[in-house]
């Protein structure tokens, strides 16, 4: 049986409701075992509260050594100037123990994100965050073209085939995720789960 981790950072709600979303599709997996957490928040409570961040998430707040138990795990993050959150490069900062030890040596690792615009460097959030997996030496899985809406033109949507990602606009445009955004949500957390399972089983057998 797989053991899937999604971990993600979400200040407004966007990457939360796609974490449940990518949670959602790798429940799709037969025997497979499914875990939201969340990264500690950074900020100062008065600081969050006046900035309207949600802080009433109900997932429970990860700690960096649990990492280590999962087959796979599914980072989610919103893009800040082109890279992860602070809070997500933090975590990720406290797994040098785990890399000591070679932890995460073939383990699957996958990331989606959110960014405020079209151009906002989705695909340079994702794959830098792929550095650090690579280091860990994990197994970069991301979202295929089989998912066939990521080439649509029918309206405007986040997704690349690097992961899922969702276009949260600003101001009067503000948005949360779209259906089209979280199926492409759904789709990577099975994608991801079916690699890892596949993978289990084949330890299993050798």
């Amino acid at each position: 049986m797989a053991s899937i981790l999604v971990l993600y950072y979400s200040s407004y709600g966007h990457i939360e409701i796609m974490a449940r979303a990518q949670a959602e599709g790798a429940t799709r997996v037969p025997m497979t075992r499914v875990v939201v957490k969340r990264v500690p928040e950074l900020v100062p409570a008065d600081i969050c509260r006046a900035s309207g961040f949600q802080l009433d998430q109900p997932a429970a707040v990860a700690v960096p050594d649990e990492l280590e138990q999962y087959d796979g795990i599914i980072f989610g993050t919103p893009t800040r100037f082109g890279n992860m959150a602070a809070q997500m490069r933090n975590f990720m900062d406290q797994t040098g123990a785990l890399w000591g030890r070679g932890a995460l040596v073939g383990k699957v690792g996958s990331v989606f994100c959110s960014t405020a615009s079209q151009h906002g460097g989705q695909e340079t959030t994702i794959t830098s965050f792929h550095s650090t997996l690579l280091h860990h030496g994990m197994i970069i899985v991301g979202l295929p073209y089989t998912f066939q809406d990521l080439t649509t033109m029918r309206e405007v949507t986040g997704g690349t085939p690097y992961g899922a990602s969702c276009v949260t606009g600003a101001g009067s445009e503000l948005r949360m995720p779209t259906a089209l955004e979280l199926d492409m949500c759904r789709f990577q957390g099975e994608h991801v789960t079916r690699i890892s399972s596949q993978l289990v089983a084949g330890r299993g057998a050798a």
